[in-house]
Protein backbone atom coordinates (compact mmCIF):
# COMPACT_ATOMS: atom_id res chain seq x y z
CA UNK A 1 0.00 0.00 0.00
CA UNK A 2 1.36 3.40 -1.02
CA UNK A 3 0.15 6.95 -0.62
CA UNK A 4 -0.33 7.07 -4.39
CA UNK A 5 -2.75 4.10 -4.19
CA UNK A 6 -4.58 5.82 -1.36
CA UNK A 7 -4.80 9.15 -3.18
CA UNK A 8 -5.98 7.59 -6.44
CA UNK A 9 -9.05 6.17 -4.72
CA UNK A 10 -9.65 9.33 -2.70
CA UNK A 11 -9.42 11.52 -5.82
CA UNK A 12 -12.07 9.47 -7.61
CA UNK A 13 -14.68 10.50 -5.04
CA UNK A 14 -14.10 14.13 -5.90
CA UNK A 15 -13.95 13.49 -9.65
CA UNK A 16 -17.50 12.10 -9.53
CA UNK A 17 -18.63 15.54 -8.37
CA UNK A 18 -16.91 17.60 -11.05
CA UNK A 19 -20.14 18.80 -12.69
CA UNK A 20 -22.18 19.38 -9.55
CA UNK A 21 -23.36 22.81 -8.53
CA UNK A 22 -23.21 23.87 -4.88
CA UNK A 23 -26.90 23.14 -4.38
CA UNK A 24 -26.50 19.60 -5.75
CA UNK A 25 -24.15 18.65 -2.92
CA UNK A 26 -26.73 19.26 -0.19
CA UNK A 27 -30.02 17.64 -1.22
CA UNK A 28 -31.37 14.52 0.49
CA UNK A 29 -34.64 13.39 -1.08
CA UNK A 30 -35.31 10.45 1.29
CA UNK A 31 -33.92 8.96 4.49
CA UNK A 32 -32.27 6.01 2.70
CA UNK A 33 -30.08 8.29 0.56
CA UNK A 34 -27.45 10.82 1.64
CA UNK A 35 -26.20 14.11 0.19
CA UNK A 36 -23.04 14.04 -1.90
CA UNK A 37 -21.43 16.41 0.61
CA UNK A 38 -22.06 13.95 3.43
CA UNK A 39 -20.43 11.07 1.52
CA UNK A 40 -17.32 13.18 0.88
CA UNK A 41 -17.08 14.10 4.56
CA UNK A 42 -17.98 10.71 6.03
CA UNK A 43 -15.27 8.87 4.10
CA UNK A 44 -12.76 11.36 5.50
CA UNK A 45 -14.17 10.95 9.00
CA UNK A 46 -13.44 7.22 8.70
CA UNK A 47 -9.70 7.80 8.28
CA UNK A 48 -9.66 10.49 10.94
CA UNK A 49 -11.47 8.30 13.47
CA UNK A 50 -9.95 4.89 12.88
CA UNK A 51 -6.41 5.82 11.79
CA UNK A 52 -5.35 9.34 12.71
CA UNK A 53 -6.97 9.68 16.14
CA UNK A 54 -6.11 6.13 17.11
CA UNK A 55 -2.51 5.87 15.96
CA UNK A 56 -1.15 9.45 15.99
CA UNK A 57 -0.85 10.62 19.62
CA UNK A 58 -0.25 14.27 18.64
CA UNK A 59 -3.03 14.42 16.03
CA UNK A 60 -5.21 17.57 16.09
CA UNK A 61 -8.71 16.93 14.77
CA UNK A 62 -9.95 19.17 12.00
CA UNK A 63 -13.14 20.25 13.78
CA UNK A 64 -14.55 19.12 17.15
CA UNK A 65 -18.12 18.72 15.79
CA UNK A 66 -17.32 16.78 12.63
CA UNK A 67 -17.49 13.40 14.37
CA UNK A 68 -21.09 14.15 15.36
CA UNK A 69 -21.95 15.44 11.87
CA UNK A 70 -20.38 12.64 9.83
CA UNK A 71 -20.49 9.43 11.87
CA UNK A 72 -22.90 7.07 10.10
CA UNK A 73 -23.96 4.25 12.43
CA UNK A 74 -20.98 3.44 14.67
CA UNK A 75 -22.49 3.46 18.16
CA UNK A 76 -19.12 2.73 19.79
CA UNK A 77 -17.73 6.00 18.43
CA UNK A 78 -20.39 8.27 19.93
CA UNK A 79 -23.49 10.29 19.16
CA UNK A 80 -24.31 11.38 15.62
CA UNK A 81 -26.78 13.46 13.68
CA UNK A 82 -30.02 11.72 12.70
CA UNK A 83 -29.77 10.01 9.32
CA UNK A 84 -32.79 11.83 7.90
CA UNK A 85 -31.27 15.20 8.92
CA UNK A 86 -28.12 14.93 6.79
CA UNK A 87 -29.68 17.09 4.10
CA UNK A 88 -30.45 19.84 6.61
CA UNK A 89 -26.78 20.54 7.26
CA UNK A 90 -26.19 23.55 5.02
CA UNK A 91 -23.24 24.16 7.31
CA UNK A 92 -20.43 23.13 7.18
CA UNK A 93 -20.25 24.30 3.58
CA UNK A 94 -19.01 22.16 0.71
CA UNK A 95 -15.86 24.31 0.66
CA UNK A 96 -15.20 23.36 4.29
CA UNK A 97 -15.78 19.69 3.44
CA UNK A 98 -13.21 19.84 0.64
CA UNK A 99 -10.82 21.55 3.08
CA UNK A 100 -11.50 18.68 5.50
CA UNK A 101 -10.65 16.12 2.83
CA UNK A 102 -7.42 17.96 2.01
CA UNK A 103 -6.45 18.12 5.69
CA UNK A 104 -7.07 14.40 6.21
CA UNK A 105 -5.09 13.51 3.09
CA UNK A 106 -2.15 15.61 4.23
CA UNK A 107 -2.22 13.97 7.66
CA UNK A 108 -2.45 10.55 6.03
CA UNK A 109 0.59 11.39 3.91
CA UNK A 110 2.48 11.62 7.19
CA UNK A 111 1.27 8.14 8.12
CA UNK A 112 2.51 6.75 4.82
CA UNK A 113 5.86 8.52 5.22
CA UNK A 114 6.51 6.46 8.34
CA UNK A 115 6.59 2.71 8.72
CA UNK A 116 3.29 1.46 10.12
CA UNK A 117 2.07 -1.83 11.50
CA UNK A 118 0.04 -4.53 9.80
CA UNK A 119 -2.94 -3.41 11.91
CA UNK A 120 -2.77 0.12 10.47
CA UNK A 121 -2.34 -1.26 6.96
CA UNK A 122 -5.47 -3.39 7.38
CA UNK A 123 -7.54 -0.44 8.59
CA UNK A 124 -6.33 1.79 5.74
CA UNK A 125 -7.23 -0.94 3.25
CA UNK A 126 -10.65 -1.27 4.85
CA UNK A 127 -11.05 2.51 4.72
CA UNK A 128 -10.28 2.62 1.01
CA UNK A 129 -12.76 -0.18 0.27
CA UNK A 130 -15.24 1.67 2.46
CA UNK A 131 -14.67 4.79 0.35
CA UNK A 132 -15.27 2.77 -2.83
CA UNK A 133 -18.57 1.59 -1.38
CA UNK A 134 -19.49 5.21 -0.79
CA UNK A 135 -18.47 6.16 -4.31
CA UNK A 136 -21.15 3.76 -5.54
CA UNK A 137 -23.63 5.15 -3.02
CA UNK A 138 -22.73 8.71 -3.99
CA UNK A 139 -23.65 7.89 -7.61
CA UNK A 140 -26.91 6.12 -6.79
CA UNK A 141 -27.94 8.63 -4.12
CA UNK A 142 -27.24 11.53 -6.45
CA UNK A 143 -29.37 9.94 -9.15
CA UNK A 144 -32.28 9.50 -6.74
CA UNK A 145 -31.96 13.08 -5.51
CA UNK A 146 -31.80 14.61 -9.00
CA UNK A 147 -34.65 12.42 -10.30
CA UNK A 148 -37.02 14.58 -8.27
CA UNK A 149 -35.79 17.73 -10.02
CA UNK A 150 -38.21 18.62 -12.87
CA UNK A 151 -35.23 19.61 -15.04
CA UNK A 152 -33.86 16.02 -14.90
CA UNK A 153 -30.31 17.37 -15.07
CA UNK A 154 -27.31 15.72 -16.68
CA UNK A 155 -24.26 15.58 -14.39
CA UNK A 156 -22.41 12.30 -15.05
CA UNK A 157 -22.12 9.70 -17.80
CA UNK A 158 -21.27 6.21 -16.51
CA UNK A 159 -22.87 4.35 -19.44
CA UNK A 160 -25.70 3.10 -17.29
CA UNK A 161 -27.47 0.92 -19.85
CA UNK A 162 -25.11 -1.44 -21.70
CA UNK A 163 -26.41 -3.91 -24.26
CA UNK A 164 -25.84 -7.63 -23.82
CA UNK A 165 -25.83 -10.73 -25.98
CA UNK A 166 -28.73 -13.14 -26.42
CA UNK A 167 -29.59 -15.27 -23.42
CA UNK A 168 -28.29 -18.79 -23.03
CA UNK A 169 -28.63 -21.34 -20.23
CA UNK A 170 -25.86 -22.91 -18.20
CA UNK A 171 -26.18 -26.29 -16.53
CA UNK A 172 -24.56 -26.77 -13.13
CA UNK A 173 -24.30 -30.32 -11.81
CA UNK A 174 -25.11 -31.35 -8.28
CA UNK A 175 -22.10 -31.44 -6.01
CA UNK A 176 -20.62 -30.11 -2.79
CA UNK A 177 -19.08 -26.69 -3.51
CA UNK A 178 -16.84 -24.30 -1.54
CA UNK A 179 -18.39 -20.92 -0.68
CA UNK A 180 -16.76 -17.75 0.63
CA UNK A 181 -13.52 -15.85 0.25
CA UNK A 182 -10.17 -17.60 0.42
CA UNK A 183 -6.66 -16.28 -0.08
CA UNK A 184 -4.71 -13.22 0.98
CA UNK A 185 -6.56 -10.51 -0.95
CA UNK A 186 -8.93 -8.06 0.72
CA UNK A 187 -12.51 -9.01 1.50
CA UNK A 188 -15.16 -7.84 3.93
CA UNK A 189 -15.81 -9.85 7.07
CA UNK A 190 -19.17 -11.11 5.78
CA UNK A 191 -17.34 -13.02 3.01
CA UNK A 192 -15.19 -14.92 5.49
CA UNK A 193 -15.82 -18.31 7.01
CA UNK A 194 -15.23 -20.41 3.91
CA UNK A 195 -17.50 -23.43 4.03
CA UNK A 196 -19.13 -26.02 1.78
CA UNK A 197 -22.69 -26.32 0.56
CA UNK A 198 -24.52 -29.04 -1.33
CA UNK A 199 -26.31 -27.90 -4.49
CA UNK A 200 -28.72 -29.97 -6.55
CA UNK A 201 -28.68 -29.77 -10.36
CA UNK A 202 -29.82 -26.37 -11.67
CA UNK A 203 -29.68 -24.19 -14.76
CA UNK A 204 -28.98 -20.48 -14.70
CA UNK A 205 -29.23 -17.76 -17.32
CA UNK A 206 -26.04 -16.47 -18.87
CA UNK A 207 -27.58 -12.98 -19.15
CA UNK A 208 -29.79 -10.62 -17.22
CA UNK A 209 -33.47 -9.95 -17.89
CA UNK A 210 -33.84 -7.09 -20.39
CA UNK A 211 -36.06 -4.01 -20.43
CA UNK A 212 -38.10 -5.55 -23.25
CA UNK A 213 -38.75 -8.72 -21.25
CA UNK A 214 -39.74 -6.68 -18.24
CA UNK A 215 -42.08 -4.56 -20.37
CA UNK A 216 -43.86 -7.77 -21.37
CA UNK A 217 -44.38 -8.53 -17.68
CA UNK A 218 -45.88 -5.06 -17.17
CA UNK A 219 -48.11 -5.24 -20.26
CA UNK A 220 -49.41 -8.68 -19.27
CA UNK A 221 -50.71 -7.23 -16.01
CA UNK A 222 -47.82 -8.25 -13.78
CA UNK A 223 -48.37 -5.35 -11.39
CA UNK A 224 -52.09 -6.12 -11.16
CA UNK A 225 -51.98 -9.84 -10.37
CA UNK A 226 -51.29 -10.73 -6.71
CA UNK A 227 -50.55 -14.37 -7.65
CA UNK A 228 -47.00 -13.41 -8.66
CA UNK A 229 -46.12 -11.51 -5.50
CA UNK A 230 -44.99 -12.21 -1.98
CA UNK A 231 -47.59 -10.95 0.48
CA UNK A 232 -45.34 -8.12 1.68
CA UNK A 233 -44.48 -7.33 -1.92
CA UNK A 234 -48.12 -7.05 -2.94
CA UNK A 235 -48.79 -4.76 0.03
CA UNK A 236 -45.88 -2.60 -1.12
CA UNK A 237 -47.21 -2.46 -4.71
CA UNK A 238 -50.64 -1.37 -3.49
CA UNK A 239 -49.55 1.08 -0.81
CA UNK A 240 -46.91 2.78 -2.99
CA UNK A 241 -48.86 2.47 -6.26
CA UNK A 242 -45.93 0.77 -8.02
CA UNK A 243 -46.42 0.28 -11.77
CA UNK A 244 -42.92 0.12 -13.29
CA UNK A 245 -39.24 0.18 -12.35
CA UNK A 246 -37.89 3.29 -10.69
CA UNK A 247 -36.92 6.09 -13.12
CA UNK A 248 -39.24 4.89 -15.93
CA UNK A 249 -41.36 7.62 -17.45
CA UNK A 250 -44.12 7.18 -20.06
CA UNK A 251 -44.26 10.09 -22.48
CA UNK A 252 -46.03 10.44 -25.85
CA UNK A 253 -46.55 6.69 -26.30
CA UNK A 254 -42.89 6.01 -25.55
CA UNK A 255 -41.05 4.91 -22.43
CA UNK A 256 -38.04 6.82 -21.18
CA UNK A 257 -35.81 6.49 -18.18
CA UNK A 258 -33.83 9.00 -16.23
CA UNK A 259 -30.05 8.58 -16.15
CA UNK A 260 -27.38 10.77 -14.61
CA UNK A 261 -26.72 11.81 -18.22
CA UNK A 262 -30.30 13.02 -18.60
CA UNK A 263 -33.53 11.49 -19.91
CA UNK A 264 -33.08 8.67 -22.45
CA UNK A 265 -35.47 6.58 -24.49
CA UNK A 266 -35.76 3.07 -23.07
CA UNK A 267 -33.29 0.65 -24.63
CA UNK A 268 -35.16 -2.67 -25.01
CA UNK A 269 -31.94 -4.72 -25.09
CA UNK A 270 -30.34 -3.24 -21.97
CA UNK A 271 -30.71 -5.13 -18.68
CA UNK A 272 -33.62 -3.94 -16.58
CA UNK A 273 -32.52 -1.91 -13.59
CA UNK A 274 -33.68 -0.21 -10.41
CA UNK A 275 -36.10 -2.89 -9.30
CA UNK A 276 -36.83 -4.22 -5.83
CA UNK A 277 -36.44 -7.79 -4.65
CA UNK A 278 -40.24 -7.95 -4.64
CA UNK A 279 -40.34 -7.05 -8.35
CA UNK A 280 -37.52 -9.44 -9.21
CA UNK A 281 -39.26 -12.32 -7.44
CA UNK A 282 -42.62 -11.48 -9.04
CA UNK A 283 -41.07 -11.38 -12.52
CA UNK A 284 -39.39 -14.73 -11.93
CA UNK A 285 -42.71 -16.24 -10.80
CA UNK A 286 -44.49 -14.83 -13.85
CA UNK A 287 -41.83 -16.18 -16.20
CA UNK A 288 -41.91 -19.69 -14.75
CA UNK A 289 -38.43 -19.46 -13.26
CA UNK A 290 -36.99 -18.32 -9.93
CA UNK A 291 -34.11 -16.29 -8.53
CA UNK A 292 -30.88 -18.17 -7.75
CA UNK A 293 -29.66 -18.53 -4.21
CA UNK A 294 -26.47 -16.66 -3.44
CA UNK A 295 -24.64 -19.99 -3.34
CA UNK A 296 -25.90 -21.02 -6.78
CA UNK A 297 -24.88 -17.60 -8.08
CA UNK A 298 -21.36 -17.84 -6.65
CA UNK A 299 -20.76 -21.35 -7.96
CA UNK A 300 -21.97 -20.46 -11.46
CA UNK A 301 -20.41 -16.98 -11.61
CA UNK A 302 -17.21 -18.07 -13.35
CA UNK A 303 -19.30 -19.23 -16.31
CA UNK A 304 -21.09 -15.97 -17.14
CA UNK A 305 -20.29 -12.26 -17.27
CA UNK A 306 -21.49 -10.04 -14.44
CA UNK A 307 -21.00 -6.52 -13.18
CA UNK A 308 -23.66 -4.49 -15.02
CA UNK A 309 -26.24 -4.86 -12.26
CA UNK A 310 -26.33 -5.94 -8.64
CA UNK A 311 -28.30 -9.16 -8.92
CA UNK A 312 -31.00 -10.07 -6.42
CA UNK A 313 -30.72 -13.56 -5.02
CA UNK A 314 -33.29 -15.59 -3.14
CA UNK A 315 -31.08 -15.69 -0.03
CA UNK A 316 -31.58 -13.83 3.21
CA UNK A 317 -28.56 -11.91 4.48
CA UNK A 318 -27.22 -14.12 7.28
CA UNK A 319 -23.76 -14.83 8.72
CA UNK A 320 -21.74 -17.71 7.36
CA UNK A 321 -21.29 -20.59 9.84
CA UNK A 322 -17.83 -19.43 10.96
CA UNK A 323 -18.50 -15.68 10.87
CA UNK A 324 -16.73 -13.71 13.62
CA UNK A 325 -17.53 -10.10 14.38
CA UNK A 326 -14.49 -7.90 14.94
CA UNK A 327 -14.17 -6.17 18.34
CA UNK A 328 -15.07 -2.53 18.81
CA UNK A 329 -16.58 -0.13 16.29
CA UNK A 330 -15.14 -1.93 13.26
CA UNK A 331 -17.28 -4.92 14.26
CA UNK A 332 -20.37 -2.83 13.51
CA UNK A 333 -19.45 -2.71 9.83
CA UNK A 334 -21.56 -5.68 8.64
CA UNK A 335 -22.62 -7.99 11.45
CA UNK A 336 -25.42 -5.94 12.97
CA UNK A 337 -27.25 -5.73 9.63
CA UNK A 338 -27.70 -9.49 9.25
CA UNK A 339 -31.48 -9.50 9.59
CA UNK A 340 -34.48 -8.63 7.37
CA UNK A 341 -32.39 -8.03 4.24
CA UNK A 342 -31.74 -9.92 1.01
CA UNK A 343 -28.38 -10.68 -0.60
CA UNK A 344 -27.29 -9.23 -3.94
CA UNK A 345 -24.30 -10.55 -5.84
CA UNK A 346 -22.05 -9.17 -8.56
CA UNK A 347 -21.50 -5.45 -9.05
CA UNK A 348 -22.95 -2.64 -11.16
CA UNK A 349 -22.04 0.14 -13.54
CA UNK A 350 -21.71 2.35 -10.45
CA UNK A 351 -19.20 0.05 -8.73
CA UNK A 352 -15.68 1.44 -8.46
CA UNK A 353 -12.96 -0.18 -10.61
CA UNK A 354 -11.34 -3.15 -8.88
CA UNK A 355 -13.94 -3.27 -6.14
CA UNK A 356 -15.92 -6.35 -7.22
CA UNK A 357 -15.36 -10.09 -6.79
CA UNK A 358 -17.64 -13.10 -6.96
CA UNK A 359 -17.68 -13.60 -3.17
CA UNK A 360 -18.81 -10.00 -2.47
CA UNK A 361 -22.12 -9.95 -0.57
CA UNK A 362 -24.20 -6.81 -0.90
CA UNK A 363 -27.49 -6.53 0.96
CA UNK A 364 -30.60 -4.34 1.04
CA UNK A 365 -34.14 -4.41 2.32
CA UNK A 366 -36.49 -6.03 -0.24
CA UNK A 367 -38.37 -2.85 -1.18
CA UNK A 368 -35.31 -0.76 -2.06
CA UNK A 369 -34.57 -0.17 -5.74
CA UNK A 370 -32.46 2.97 -6.05
CA UNK A 371 -29.36 0.83 -6.63
CA UNK A 372 -28.55 -0.57 -10.10
CA UNK A 373 -30.32 -3.85 -9.36
CA UNK A 374 -31.22 -6.55 -11.91
CA UNK A 375 -32.57 -10.07 -12.44
CA UNK A 376 -30.85 -13.31 -13.39
CA UNK A 377 -33.20 -16.30 -13.76
CA UNK A 378 -32.66 -19.84 -12.55
CA UNK A 379 -34.54 -23.14 -12.32
CA UNK A 380 -34.08 -26.82 -11.51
Amino acid sequence: MTFENYKQIRDRSESLCTHLETEDFVIQAAEHVSPAKWHLAHTSWFFETFVLKKFLPDYNEFHPDFSFFFNSYYNAVGERTARNHRGLMTRPTIEEVFDYRGYIDEQMRGVFDNQFSDEVDEIITLGLNHEQQHQELLITDLKYNLWLNPLLPSVLNIKEYPNQSERGWLKIKEDIYPIGHEGDGFCFDNELGSHKVYLDDFIISSNLVTNQEYQEFIESGGYRNPDYWHSDGWSWVISDDIKAPLYWLAKEDKVFYYTLDGLKELDPNAPVSHISFYEAAAFAEWSGYRLPTEFEWEVASNKFSWGDRWEWTNSAYLPYPKFEKAPGAIGEYNGKFMVNQMVLRGASVATSPGHSRNTYRNFFHPHYRWQFTGIRLCKR
